[in-house]
């Protein structure tokens, strides 16, 4: 793995960073959201009549997971790139 301060070393731009950091987040805004109004649902689409779920339940929260995996590791991303530009500009200020 090539070290941060190695020249060859790819690195996100700051708005790239906190655009994936962004994201993210909204991510898991977005589909915790969805997955509460999946659970609450009533009309007949994701639980039948006798509450059990149905495939458009497991489906959507099918979904929803590899969302919120997906989201954290974009967000954990961005925040790296983040930090290392925290760290490059408190080194170019000594």
């Amino acid at each position: 793995m090539p070290r941060p301060s190695d020249p060859s070393a790819p690195r996100l731009s700051r708005s790239a960073s906190w655009f994936l950091l962004a994201f993210g987040g909204w991510s898991w805004f977005l589909w915790v959201t969805f997955v509460r109004n999946l659970w609450k649902d009533g009309s007949g689409l994701a639980f039948d009549d006798a509450g059990d779920p149905t495939g458009y339940f497991w489906v959507h929260l099918l979904l929803a997971v590899t969302s919120f995996l997906l989201g954290t590791a974009i967000g954990l991303i961005g925040l790296r790139g983040v930090r290392a530009h925290r760290r490059l500009s408190a080194g170019a200020e000594r």
